[in-house]
């Protein structure tokens, strides 16, 4: 059990995270800080923190357990007003969805304390944003990344992988390079078709009659078009080179599908789709390895 939980962002992913370290009992105390009022008011109020604090800082200090959740391009910020107060012993993890940078970012930020920094990447969320969003049971069965820096303790990284066990996830190992060039095909890129789908129709004088006869399909496709716009902003934005790659793989591929449709290539329409539904079909969510 941890003695005490810094929790620097109260939003849904650490909201969901305190939630989710006091079902399982892994947590007595939790100090809670977001730049908002209103959050942290709201976080105290339900029962996700169990006191706020007036700064970043001050949640920290003390705390044997940090879990930094704020958007990535403020990592480096918040790192730098902790560390600081961080004991040596401490975990500190993010919940970042890029990886790359954040590691950069703790490298300038942490010192020393570099030592107590476990990356981590819960593949988890929601399409809506917030603090009273929160869910003990949004990381359950989920996959969870960490991405060691060279530096991290053997210490906090068994630690890192050990608590996020304890809350039902699969752990996988992977170096911060790896994690942005598998993200980016996987989640980023889908997120940005998502949000081009949406601007596509709408953009359409009829864009409105279109989306009153969209059934479950697109609904499914587009759901995590609603996802929380400034967050998204700093994913691609921090993730650009591999978002662009894998564009560009998307871009030549929708071209084979446009040639073959143009020339009315029945059977290579079929032959594209079926590879498609094969691959689909052949793929199963929770299947990836579990081992370091």
């Amino acid at each position: 059990m941890f003695e005490q939980l810094g929790l620097v962002g109260c939003g849904l992913m650490g909201g969901s995270f305190a939630l989710a370290l006091k079902r399982a009992g892994l947590v007595r105390d939790v100090v809670g800080f977001s730049p908002s009022a209103s959050t942290r008011d709201r976080a105290l109020a339900m029962g996700v923190v169990d006191a706020v604090a007036a700064t970043a800082a001050d949640a920290a200090r003390g705390s044997d357990l940090v879990l930094v959740a704020v958007p990535v391009a403020a990592t480096q910020t918040t790192l730098t007003a902790i560390a600081g107060v961080l004991s040596a012993t401490a975990l500190v993890m993010d919940v970042g969805s890029t990886k790359t940078d954040v590691v950069a970012a703790a490298e300038r930020a942490l010192g020393q304390a570099i030592s107590c920094f476990v990356p981590a990447h819960p593949i988890a969320g929601k399409e809506v944003a917030g603090v009273a969003h929160a869910d003990p049971a949004l990381y359950t069965h989920c996959q969870v990344i960490l991405t060691p820096t060279a530096a991290t303790g053997a210490t906090q990284l068994a630690q890192a992988d050990a608590l996020w066990r304890a809350l039902g996830c699969r752990v996988r190992h992977m170096s911060a390079p790896a994690h942005d060039a598998a993200l980016a095909a996987v989640s980023h890129l889908p997120h940005l078709l998502a949000f081009a789908m949406m601007n596509a129709i709408a953009a359409q004088p009829e864009g409105a009659d279109f989306l009153s006869v969209a059934g479950p399909g697109f609904r499914d496709f587009t759901r995590i078009a609603a996802s929380d716009p400034a967050v998204w902003r700093d994913v691609l934005l921090a993730n650009a080179a591999k978002v662009l790659s894998q564009i560009a793989r998307f871009r030549t591929s929708l071209d084979v599908l446009e040639h073959a449709i143009s020339h009315g290539d029945a059977a290579g329409v079929e032959s594209l789709i079926r590879q498609a539904s094969d691959a689909r079909a052949s793929w199963s969510l929770g299947a990836p390895p579990t081992t370091k």
